[in-house]
């Protein structure tokens, strides 16, 4: 037998039930993937502390290595490239990057590659060891360094070459080989303190990020907008066009048939609170009458109560009602409160029945900013800050109230 609330419906069950299922895959996908930058940050923490190389790993290298010379990496199918105009790079940076982009495997346009080998990272330099001899760029001669955020490309310029060179990497080895040449390159201004201190301050920042497991939705919190298909954005249009027709029917209907026409300034103002005292004898004596005009006016003695001749009917009222009109949202879900996204303020402190309306990111009343839209469509209370909807798309725009 199929379960029922108070009101006898099952729909606000299966209503429930569907929202639990969302939030919860939601948040399982969310803590997925806080789970795989948590784990690639520690490891990378951890590669900081034990990666310093060994001289055993240059045996068997067409490689001759300095007497106080460690090798730290070894890639293959590494390709040398070279560019063919002639530009000022920046100068090399501690930055740590585990969580970039998607990299293509081709090199950008004005890059050519020249000889392909193998990349041989040590302590003092980068090599590569390619088909028509060696390329060297020595840490101590270095003026400038890039990683292609598009391509598996690094480029380099030294002191002793004019023209700017580099490597083309394999996509999968790409992440790795900048991380341990960054490593490499900290050791020889010996600062690989301040690259491990840059991964406490990530692992950090990102554990208090941690998805939040959300609420149970009850068949109580169910709206009579989820029997309509299409949910809250069907019933904004559908309320929208219901305001919008009669108005639009109102101002292109034909005239009145009659063709009477009453212009709004030819209609008499009500009167405000005017006693007329009229004096008039009755055939018993000489009592006075007396009548408040309060707005409308006392019927005179012998009229029929109907309009005379050719004059205007004002039986109708004397002004119509202003149109209803709903508050402009542009765009925001249908809300008790008038957040919208065009037209106010910022909100700091938002309803607390902000999320029956709107649908809030896990963790959301723990955010310490302003109300924003994410990319997704969920709202966060983190604005300003420049971990506001970093796991939903980055901050669309700002809900006003």
């Amino acid at each position: 037998m199929a379960r029922t609330d108070s009101t006898g419906s099952t729909w606000r069950y299966r209503w429930a039930r569907r929202q639990n299922e969302r939030r919860l895959r939601l948040f399982r996908s969310d803590e997925e993937t806080w789970r795989r930058r948590d784990d690639e940050l520690r490891r990378l923490r951890t590669l900081a502390e034990q990666c310093h190389g060994s001289a055993a790993a240059g045996h068997g290298l067409p490689l001759e290595l300095n007497p106080d010379e460690l090798v730290l990496r070894v890639v293959p199918a590494a390709q040398l490239v070279d560019v063919r105009h002639i530009a000022v790079l920046p100068a090399p940076e501690l930055t740590v990057d585990p969580q970039g982009g998607r990299l293509r495997h081709r090199p950008p346009d004005g890059v050519r590659v020249t000889d392909a080998g193998m990349a041989v990272i040590t302590n003092r330099r980068l090599v590569l060891l390619g088909g028509r001899g060696r390329r060297d760029w020595a840490y101590g001669r270095m003026t400038g360094l890039v990683h292609d955020p598009q391509a598996p490309v690094t480029l380099i310029q030294v002191l002793d070459r004019r023209r700017i060179s580099g490597v083309l990497l394999p996509v999968d080895a790409a992440a790795e080989f900048r991380f341990v040449l960054t490593l490499a390159f900290a050791d020889a201004i010996e600062q690989r303190a301040a690259v491990i201190a840059q991964l406490d301050e990530l692992t950090a920042e990102h554990a208090a990020n941690r998805p939040t497991r959300p609420g149970i939705a009850t068949p109580g919190q169910a709206r009579l907008s989820a029997l309509i298909p299409g949910g809250r954005r069907t019933a904004v249009v559908a309320a929208g066009l219901a305001v919008t027709v009669p108005l639009v029917l109102a101002n292109v209907g034909p005239s009145d048939p009659a063709g009477r026409e009453v212009a709004v300034a030819a209609t008499p103002a009500p009167a405000v609170s005017v006693t007329a005292t009229k004096a008039a004898r009755t055939s018993g004596g000489g009592k006075t009458s007396t009548a408040r005009a309060t707005g409308t006016p006392s019927a005179q003695p012998g009229s029929s109560g109907r309009n005379g001749p050719g004059a205007p009917d004002t039986s109708g009222s004397l002004a119509q009602p202003a149109a209803e009109t709903s508050e402009p949202r542009c765009g925001a879900p249908a809300n008790p409160f008038g957040y919208g996204f065009c037209g106010g303020d910022k909100i700091r402190e938002p309803a607390r029945e902000l999320c029956d309306h709107f649908d809030c990111v896990p963790g959301f009343w723990e955010g310490r900013g302003y109300l924003v839209e994410c990319g997704n469509g969920k709202v966060s209370l983190a604005g300003g800050s420049s971990r506001a909807c970093g796991q939903h798309g980055g901050v669309r725009r700002v809900v006003l109230a």
